[in-house]
């Protein structure tokens, strides 16, 4: 509330200071602060507390509702957005399925969306006319997969595994691994398991007993910790890989010292401080980390944190160009510009990597966006870029 109080108090100041030709930007932001997917949710909202209180150099007010890792109470959320705050544009889900169910919401009411939410199948296949509304900011599975993939070559692994979420998450990661490992490596055994699970013993016994050099296990936030910390009291002595998704400081304290040496692909900004000169995202991730680490402290930024500041500096540079049509904010047309725009964003830098979205590609990441990172000391490190 306090956050709010004072967000609002500097969105009068800036309306009264821009003066009466000022057209406010309203952002809608659905994301989960309670609920299984409330460490995500809370690294996000973070960054979001630090949004800037302007948009194309216009005011701004943004509209944060927690959707308690519900999908339905996500979709109600979304309604809500577009139907009562009239909002010119969604930030968020950043769960996958509520993600999907909102792009219904989305083609109804004509309102652009930027999930923070990681699974291709939010955007793609591009020519459905529901996804033409949307976008999403975390790295494609594909793109990480085949980082991972590609550090298992090079360290010489033959026999791999996958533990997985049993849900949309878990879906896309294993199409994807499966994809690319399966052309070079052998995925010896495939299992499955619940974000709400207590055990996971049984899917580890299966996967040790078919004597993996790695592992990989896809999940995100604090429950894909349960099988690591499995696999490590079952005795398992291999390579253990995890997704993006495990970027929360909650991972890491439920984790301990079993996560130690995990392997995992990550957007450049959560590892800003130990890029070479040479990654060209280095200078802007490094600003957002000062940014982001003066407020909360040393060490606190996420992969999500840095999808959250992706998100505004995307859109700011979106209301720049579709304020050029003469749209104005509030409106059908001015919706339909700003979507026009996220979809002809070019050479954008941001936290994570560098934009260039088109009809083809509402993500627009490249191998820029990934680098290798390593938990070492009880943080997430720079392990290398592939």
């Amino acid at each position: 509330m306090k956050f709010l109080t004072q967000r609002a108090a500097a969105l009068i100041l800036a309306t009264t200071m821009a003066g009466s030709a000022a057209a406010e930007i309203v952002i809608g932001v659905d994301v989960s602060t309670t609920g299984p997917a409330a460490a995500i949710g809370i690294q996000t909202n973070n960054a979001i507390r630090l949004w800037p209180a302007t948009l194309g150099g216009q005011p701004a007010r943004y509209v944060v509702l927690d959707d308690g890792t519900d999908v339905s109470r996500a979709v109600k959320n979304i309604r809500k957005l577009t139907a009562e705050d009239k909002v010119d544009a969604i930030v968020g889900p950043n769960i996958t399925a509520s993600a999907l169910a909102a792009l219904d919401v989305l083609a109804e009411t004509g309102t652009p969306m930027v999930a923070l939410a990681a699974s291709a199948v939010i955007v793609e296949p591009a020519s459905d006319p529901k996804r033409a509304w949307a976008f999403k900011m975390p790295q494609n599975d594909s793109l990480m997969a085949s980082a991972i993939v590609e550090d298992m070559k090079k360290k010489g692994y033959r026999n791999v595994a996958f533990i997985g979420f049993a849900d949309s998450y878990g879906d896309s990661w294993w199409k994807e691994f499966d994809a690319i490992a399966g052309k070079d490596l052998k995925v010896v055994a495939q299992e499955r398991f619940q974000r709400t699970d207590a055990s996971v013993m049984g899917q580890v016994l299966k996967v040790m007993a078919a004597k993996p050099d790695a592992v990989l296990i896809a999940g995100s936030g604090t429950p894909a910790a349960l099988p690591q910390k499995t696999l490590h009291e079952r005795g398992y002595k291999g390579a253990i890989y995890q997704t993006h998704g495990i970027g929360t400081l909650e991972f890491l304290q439920v984790g301990g010292k079993d996560v130690e040496g995990t392997l995992f692909p990550t957007g450049p900004g959560v590892v800003a401080r130990e890029l070479p000169d040479s990654n060209p995202v280095k200078p802007v991730a490094l600003a957002f980390a000062d940014k982001y680490e003066a407020q909360y402290g040393a060490n606190t930024l996420t992969q999500f944190a840095g999808d959250a500041y992706g998100a505004w500096m995307l859109l700011d540079s979106a209301v720049t160009r579709a304020l050029k049509t003469g749209a104005k904010p509030g409106t059908p047309e001015f919706r339909k510009a700003l979507r026009d725009a996220l979809e002809n964003t070019r050479d954008l830098i941001v936290p994570n990597g560098v934009l260039n979205i088109s009809a083809q590609n509402h993500q627009g990441f490249d191998e820029r966006a990934r680098v290798m990172g390593v938990v070492r000391d009880g943080k997430f490190g720079y392990a290398g870029q592939n």
